[in-house]
């Protein structure tokens, strides 16, 4: 069966520190479709999201690049098999020269945190109850 992927392209600012960030998380760069203005980051089997250097990602478009340190283009959130992953991920994040974003959500059948990279774009983690969802 196929299994459509989704690659999430976001600018930065730092390549090697984007690098170094999510490397820190246990994600790993797929070094095939990296080089010196572009780190592809495999999130999972379906998910990767390529981190570009200013002048590579200007490439892809016309619009004015935000600036994620001070405006918001795209909130991103990953599940977790658990609160515990929930919490662990965040955690690496902030280790990894990241910062946690907002408040933690706890609505008992759904757990959720955020973080910020080390360019300001927000990932948000969450967890949710599979009984809650089945119901």
């Amino acid at each position: 069966m196929y299994q459509q992927m989704i690659f999430v392209n976001l600018c930065t600012g730092d390549l090697d520190a984007s690098k170094k960030f999510f490397t820190g998380l246990g994600f790993t760069i797929n070094e095939q479709f990296s080089d010196d203005t572009t780190a592809s980051v495999v999130i999972s089997e379906t998910i990767v999201v390529m981190v570009h250097t200013k002048e590579k990602y200007s490439q892809f478009t016309k619009k004015e690049i935000a600036d994620s340190a001070k405006t918001s283009e795209v909130l991103l959130a990953l599940s977790a098999e658990s609160r515990e992953k929930v919490d662990e991920l965040v955690e690496k994040a902030v280790a990894a020269g990241g910062a946690v974003s907002g408040e933690t959500q706890d609505h008992g059948f759904m757990y959720g945190r955020a973080f910020d990279d080390v360019d300001g774009h927000t990932f948000e983690v969450v967890w949710m109850d599979p009984a809650a969802v089945e119901g």
